[in-house]
């Protein structure tokens, strides 16, 4: 059987991101690979194995594109609204909360949120599928 273990992005600024991710959603350095050209650096918190790389391609000199075919990330969290103050008192600017509705119960309640470098980041109350 198949097992998720990690979401790659490329990013900008290793320092920023890093810093980012930290705050956002309290994930820490699991692992930090420098190579010719390029460094790896993996992010994991205690809540689960899954980890986001961040790669960084040492020649770049442009922030990326995302072009058309990026969607999100997400993170399930046990209380969505103390979250969401406390991403707004660390500055990180998250989008108002929403709710989806379906068959008149609810689905889903989330923000969103983007990182330094223009990823979209869903942020979802620990709910039903979501957790």
């Amino acid at each position: 059987m198949a097992k998720a273990i990690h979401a790659m992005i490329r990013v900008f600024e290793e320092a920023r991101s890093v810093a980012f991710y930290k705050t956002a959603f309290g994930l820490d350095i699991a692992g930090r690979f420098g190579f010719d050209g390029f460094t790896l650096v993996y992010l994991r918190n205690p809540e689960a194995d899954f980890e986001v790389e961040l790669t960084i391609n040492h020649d770049r000199t442009q922030p990326y594109t995302h072009g058309d075919a990026y969607g999100h990330m997400a993170f399930a969290v046990d209380d969505l609204d103390a979250e969401h103050a406390r991403f707004t008192t660390a500055g990180l600017a998250p989008n108002p909360i929403k709710e989806f509705h379906r068959d008149g119960a609810l689905m889903a309640r989330f923000f969103f949120v983007t990182d330094p470098d223009g990823y979209r980041i869903e942020v979802l109350q620990k709910h039903g599928r979501y957790r």
